[in-house]
């Protein structure tokens, strides 16, 4: 498949295609969709040399990751939210650019990039509070989209994210309204801004039904198995147990599960948890019936929105920044039910 091929096919001249392809902003919105689609639709794939050629750009965007033990997207989540994003790129000739650094070297490899002309924009991951990044990249000039919100950033800038607060004040409430009144929440690191969003709708919630929130009963951690695991065990064994976690990770929900199952209770009956993102395309929670009740999102919805987002801003339609809320969907799994009485049935190991 050839420009001419598919322009035939459009029934558009290969200068509109071509426009369309390379993000030219006259090309109408409409048009651009449909040629973005046939080109994936037919395979078609632009010389992407020539076309930087011939646009002065680069064609590729970068994903800057910081590898740290103690850093939210190196786990298996961050496939899902590459893939929808790669489709996006693909659909439209871009290439994807992924950086490997140390935390230390991360603001020097965003300037590199910029000064070098390396990629034509970045997606910025993990926001924390205050994130700096947002100001280092606006004095670049460098087109930006936050995986996220950073709290506290003075500047205007653009953004995709999930309603973490309402998601986590969701979840609570379900648990709230099955009679439950010690509920734990095993949370991310405590400076990543989505974490403190859902902390907030987890005591938010607590607070509207009267229940005081209790700090032994908030877990933050990198978000791992043993993280679940040893924060859910250790509530667990106080003197006045959780009856049911509200968990920030399906990754983190393992973990507690494997330490309610240790104590020789059971997930659904004797104490109950509600999740975030369980919808993964490669850990999907269940079949007909979810084995865990979650408030879900699909993360690599949120990556292909991202992306085009960023194209578009690259191409310069619309006004920016761009800012998108999504919102979770809560969907009941067999991992919850009403409180229990405590008394009859607890063994603490």
């Amino acid at each position: 498949m050839n420009l001419r091929e598919l322009s035939e096919i459009l029934g558009l001249s290969q200068t509109t295609v071509s426009r369309a392809l390379n993000g030219y902003p006259e090309v109408a919105e409409e048009t651009r969709r449909r040629v973005r689609e046939a080109a994936t639709t037919y395979n078609y794939h632009p010389n992407n040399r020539a076309r930087s050629l011939a646009t002065g750009r680069s064609m590729s965007i970068g994903h800057v990751i910081p590898v740290s033990t103690q850093h939210e997207i190196v786990n298996p989540i961050f496939t899902d939210f590459i893939s929808g994003a790669g489709e996006a790129y693909a659909a439209a000739g871009y290439d994807l650019t992924l950086k490997m650094v140390s935390d230390g070297d991360e603001d020097e490899v965003y300037r590199d990039l910029a000064n070098r002309g390396s990629v034509d924009g970045v997606i910025v991951h993990g926001p924390r509070v205050d994130d700096r990044r947002i100001a280092m990249l606006s004095e670049l000039g460098l087109p930006f989209v936050v995986h996220g919100r950073a709290t506290g950033s003075t500047r205007e800038y653009s953004w995709l994210d999930v309603n973490n607060r309402r998601a986590f004040y969701r979840a609570t409430s379900f648990l709230i309204d099955f009679g439950h009144r010690r509920i734990g929440l095993i949370n991310g690191i405590e400076t990543m801004d989505f974490a403190t969003r859902r902390r907030t709708g987890y005591r938010e919630a607590l607070e509207e039904a009267g229940i005081v929130p209790c700090p032994e009963l908030i877990a933050h951690g990198e978000m791992t198995e043993r993280h679940g695991y040893a924060s859910a065990r250790q509530m667990l064994n106080d003197a006045m147990p959780p009856t049911a976690f509200v968990v920030a990770s399906v990754i983190c929900a393992i973990g507690v599960r494997r330490a309610v199952q240790e104590l020789g209770l059971i997930v659904g009956r004797d104490v109950s948890i509600v999740i975030y993102d369980d919808d993964l395309s490669y850990f999907k929670s269940g079949d007909d019936i979810p084995v865990f009740t979650a408030v879900r999102s699909s993360v690599r919805e949120a990556g292909r929105n991202a992306a085009n987002m960023l194209l578009d801003i690259i191409a310069g339609t619309g006004d920016a920044p761009r800012q998108r809320l999504m919102e979770a969907e809560l969907t009941v799994g067999s991992s919850t039910g009403p409180a229990p009485d405590l008394a009859p049935h607890r063994q603490r190991g």
